[in-house]
């Protein structure tokens, strides 16, 4: 094949065609080189077609001049502005000197007309698909179909190449022992050493990625989807407990369709504005109707709508750091509420803090704006303000990690009322984009003070217990009383707080390092923090609710209106409303239990 050729067919969705139809496709893409701080096309320029992005840097800004994306080798731009209505919505440039790949617009046509993957990849306004379900639900571990190819960090580059040739695999774990330490894979033999002149002599480690991310068998196909296209990676290796298993690559996968929910996370990725990407998260809704007709788990429904939202933050704040430059210290975004929790369902506000380094001036306008650009693009994107103003806007929570730790030694002192339900929010953080460690000291040592501080975990039992199950006196519900939800329960506030707030609990009384409220149930019955009983009792009671809850938004997101968390009982056939109640007499149980101390070991 051609040197074109041989370069899209690593690149996706061209990876999916035939080889005659690679040889065809590279035939129309034209090649061109631009020195630096070239223009390629201006905002409201016709596009003569598609550009990917062989080699050098490309700068994408918006009509105000304000940058938007930094891309670089095998990535596209242009394709959104060329298939709404052939003019540029951005503008172009080159960072250093760079050559671009340019597919006619004709031939785009063609190949989104005559292949389902290239017009899945490009088609952006395409509703959820209903194949790759399958795949996005398999254990990684169930993936994997051969042995690990690896060899040693000082094994010479050529004897590498041979490796994977005899193997006919298109990458290696690097490994010490059965520790993996880096990766290497056909590309960078290609770039790092065919294209520099390296002497095939030399160790592979001196060409390896180092520390490379990884998985364990027992995530997700999911994960691997979401991973690859939004970190943009070809090979993930799999470890478990520190041991090299296994390789998926992209090959791996293009048996399969694209999930929906990894659709609209890529679509979020690859966002170069707010508006684009509130295009993207309108489709949740329509994600979440599809995921309940197809009688998905609702722990696996709110874990892909949660990482829509982590997609959509991850790209703002990328978004934010472009235009502004250089962080002045290193900073960790995170998420509490639903998103800490990977909870979140078609009706989500946003919750977040900015933890930056010991020593940081919070009031820095760098954090300031990255703040209020981030919070603002969340809810431009529909994950609105949060009415408590727990945001990193909020200066009281952007500030260094010492103060953090301040906080919680406070709360943890003096548990007021105010301290409690700032504790029960915060102990629930998950990072989401910076420098994750800034939260790793920080959670386990305020969770190993709390859970010595027998007076502040029961001032926490207390507060678990104010939001109570709506069970009525006479064997019906408490429904609301007055007003727009009249006859109806509140499904979050009635419903899963209750579990979520246990939950809580346990995790402080077991020092459980989880925040997913399923988890934390699952470890702290192998924990032995409640009896296995009371475990399969209270998880049932919360699949049912959390279950039940997501159905009733469907219905409404299927009539054409927005969802939100109330259902009304009269509306259920008889067998569900006598399950529900069941389900809410069983967290009501364990509410007992706890406040009178017992836990649930008898």
């Amino acid at each position: 094949m051609s040197e074109t050729a041989d370069f899209i067919a690593t690149v996706h969705p061209y990876d999916s065609l035939s080889r005659d139809e690679l040889a065809r496709v590279a035939s129309s893409f034209s090649r061109r080189t631009y020195p630096a701080g070239t223009e390629i096309y201006h905002a409201g320029d016709l596009l003569p077609g598609i550009f990917l992005i062989e080699r050098g840097r490309i700068r994408v800004t918006d009509r105000n001049g304000d940058s938007v994306s930094e891309l670089g080798p095998r990535n596209s731009f242009g394709e959104r502005g060329l298939l709404r209505d052939g003019v540029a919505v951005t503008s172009a440039a080159t960072d250093e000197d760079s050559v671009v790949l340019m597919l006619p617009r004709s031939e785009v046509v063609r190949l989104i007309q005559n292949h389902s993957a290239v017009a899945r990849f490009f088609d952006r306004g395409r509703g959820p698909v209903d194949r790759g379900t399958e795949i996005a639900m398999l254990k990684v571990g169930d993936l994997l179909h051969r042995n690990p190819q690896s060899c040693g960090p000082d094994t010479p580059i050529i004897e590498a190449a041979r490796l994977m040739r005899d193997a006919r695999v298109s990458s290696l774990g690097i490994t010490e022992g059965e520790r993996l330490i880096g990766l290497v894979t056909i590309r960078d033999m290609s770039n790092r050493v065919v294209a520099e002149g390296r002497d095939m002599r030399h160790p592979v480690r001196a060409v390896m990625t180092a520390d490379p991310i990884t998985l364990p068998p027992s995530a997700l196909g999911y994960d691997v989807l979401n991973i690859m296209l939004e970190r943009r990676v070809g090979h993930l290796p799999v470890v478990d407990e520190g041991r090299f298993v296994g390789m998926i690559s992209q090959t791996d996968l293009t048996r399969v369709q694209a999930v929906s929910a990894s659709a609209l996370i890529r679509d979020a990725a690859m966002a170069e504005t707010v508006a684009e990407m509130a295009q993207t998260t309108a489709r949740i809704p329509e994600l979440l109707l599809h995921l309940v007709r197809g009688h998905q788990r609702h722990e696996v429904i709110t874990r892909m709508i949660t990482d829509i939202a982590d997609a959509v933050t991850r790209r703002l704040l990328d978004m934010a750091v472009a235009k502004l430059g250089p962080a002045p210290a290193a900073w960790l975004w995170a998420a509490c509420g639903s998103q800490g929790r990977q909870e979140q369902t078609g009706v989500s506000d946003q919750d977040n803090c900015l933890i930056l380094a010991e020593g940081t001036d919070p009031k820095h306008p760098y954090f300031e704006e990255m703040a209020r650009l981030v919070s603002d693009g969340l809810n431009e994107c529909g994950y609105v303000y949060c009415p408590g103003d727990m945001m990193a806007t909020n200066p009281r929570w952007r500030q260094p990690r010492e103060v953090w730790r301040g906080y919680f030694r406070d709360w943890i002192d003096h548990p007021s009322p105010e301290a409690q339900m700032l504790a029960s929010v915060m102990f629930d953080l998950r990072a989401i984009g910076g420098d994750a460690g800034l939260l790793e000291d920080l959670q386990r040592d305020t969770l190993q003070m709390a859970a010595k501080n027998s007076i502040f975990v029961a001032h926490m039992v207390s507060n678990s217990l104010k939001h109570r199950p709506p069970l009525g006196l006479i064997g019906g519900f408490a429904t609301i009383r007055s007003g727009e939800h009249r006859h109806h329960i509140d499904m979050k506030h009635n419903g899963v707080v209750p579990v979520t707030d246990l939950a809580r609990v346990y995790a402080l009384q077991g020092r459980l390092v989880p925040v997913n409220t399923r988890s934390r149930l699952e470890e702290a019955e192998a924990k032995g923090v409640i009896s296995a009983g009371g475990a399969r009792d209270l998880i049932a009671a919360y699949d049912l609710i959390q279950t039940m809850r997501l159905d009733s938004q469907a219905q409404l997101i299927r009539a054409g209106r927005k969802p939100d968390n109330y259902l009304s009982p009269a509306d259920l056939p008889d067998f569900e409303r006598s399950h529900l109640r069941d389900a809410f007499v069983v967290v009501r149980g364990m509410q007992s239990a706890v406040g009178h101390g017992k836990g649930m070991l008898g």
